[in-house]
């Protein structure tokens, strides 16, 4: 098959170094975040959900999958391509019949055929479907995984609060994770070179023993030195190294060997599947949201081998994930959402390739809040336009929002401007919620 050309643009990624300086050596930078921030140092906030522990998984397919090829096949049309469509046990629901694990669990998901997000560009769409709206010119917002992270996440938790995987090359700079003005503190843990996160593990040459005098040793000096002194600055400084300990010792996390192996084998050994059996014991230690990429869906050529190679993966992967979840008694409390930056045309181009398309494609919600096997939108006979229950980027959010328990309505404050979780008279889905 073809290699497909990447067509994004570049953008500046926060790594593991980074993110691991910052939080260490920039605790100035944090308190200041804290301050410009007001709703930060609320009290109280989301006390039930966080008795609750809601978690998400976003299973992110970069570059564009097809609807197509996936959740919305038009066979028989002039569009259609040439796989058939299967019948799910949803009755009237039919996916591709390159999902037929999937087509089997459509009982536990929410199916969204209806999206119109009128955005074909790589970059700014996928950054849109990171947020749930453009960002201003001079107002970056927070992305989905670091809004969860504020909101799930708990100071004192020794787990990241926010993980992205991405470790194909193309694509991967189009849309990292950004904490937008919530600031340093909910900036992703961006793994790029491989499954296991860089810095965190000691120096050979430094023992146990080494390590826990050099804490205490820390711990000691930081509390003669905090005597008769109170700042945000020393405050955010501590936490930060305390948050750091805790990523250091959950290194094990990020370890799939510690799975027994018919686990393993259940999810199979691609990159894919073993990044969301991490994504699976992450959350499952606590972490609230973890993002996985999958690249690259761009199918400008040879769309359908394409396909044929990648949905049968995130076929195996997902309906794996939701099972695994599911006998460990955490479908309720974990969301499994899959998205890309949009879907594909309905028109076949020249190279036998499909090209962005943003008028009328598909997302699915699983698991928390969400109405099972329920559908939401439906397009015309070739699937060029939506016809009915049409959803835009907002209303997802405020549906993923409120299916997690969180009020979209629900504001911060930049300085002294409210700022909602979603864009003012944006609404959820109440159709497939719960």
């Amino acid at each position: 098959m073809a290699r497909n050309t990447f067509c994004g643009s570049a953008a500046h990624a926060v790594n593991r170094r980074g993110f691991l300086g910052g939080l260490a050596a920039a605790g100035a930078a944090v308190a200041a975040d804290m301050t410009a921030l007001n709703a930060l140092a609320a009290p109280g906030v989301n006390g039930a959900l966080k008795k609750t522990q809601k978690r998400v998984i976003l299973l992110w397919l970069a570059g564009g999958a097809s609807q197509l090829e996936t959740w919305n096949p038009k066979p028989g049309a002039t569009t259609g391509g040439p796989f058939r469509s299967i019948q799910t046990d949803v009755p009237g629901l039919r996916i591709s019949e390159l999902m037929p694990k999937m087509a089997a669990r459509m009982k536990t998901t929410c199916l969204i055929r209806g999206l119109n997000t009128k955005n074909g560009d790589h970059g700014s769409a996928a950054q849109t479907m990171m947020r749930g709206r453009r960002d201003e010119a001079a107002l970056r917002y927070p992305d989905l995984g670091a809004v969860i992270a504020r909101e799930m996440g708990r100071v004192d938790s020794k787990v990241p609060d926010y993980v992205t995987f991405y470790t194909q090359t193309e694509g991967r700079n189009v849309a990292p994770g950004d904490a937008g003005f919530l600031g340093a503190r909910y900036a992703p843990m961006e793994l790029t070179t491989s499954n296991y996160p860089e810095f965190i593990k000691r120096l050979d040459g430094i023992t146990d023993l080494d390590h826990q005098e050099r804490g205490e040793l820390r711990d000691l000096l930081g509390k003669q030195f905090g005597r008769g002194r109170s700042s945000e600055t020393m405050n955010s400084q501590n936490e930060a190294y305390q948050r750091v300990r805790g990523i250091m010792a959950s290194e094990k996390l990020f370890d799939v060997t510690q799975e027994p192996q018919k686990i393993r084998d259940r999810y199979g050994s691609t990159q894919f599947g073993e990044q969301v059996l991490i994504a699976r014991r992450l959350v499952e230690a606590g972490v609230p949201f973890v993002r996985v990429g999958r690249a690259w869906w761009d199918s400008h050529g040879q769309n359908f081998e394409t396909h044929q190679e990648m949905v049968p993966e995130l076929d195996h992967v997902m309906a794996t994930l939701i099972d695994d979840l599911s006998e460990r008694g955490m479908l309720d409390d974990v969301m499994i959402v899959t998205l890309s930056e949009f879907g594909r045309t309905p028109s076949i181009n020249s190279s036998l390739g499909r090209d962005h398309f943003a008028s009328a494609w598909s997302s699915t919600i699983t698991g928390c809040g969400i109405k099972r096997g329920s559908v939401y939108g439906k397009t015309d006979p070739k699937g060029q336009a939506v016809v009915s229950e049409e959803a835009d980027a907002g209303s997802l959010f405020a549906t993923i929002y409120s299916a997690l328990g969180l009020d979209p309505d629900k504001n911060y404050h930049v300085g002294s401007r409210p700022i909602p979780l979603v864009n003012p008279g944006v609404h959820p889905i109440s159709a497939v919620l719960g």
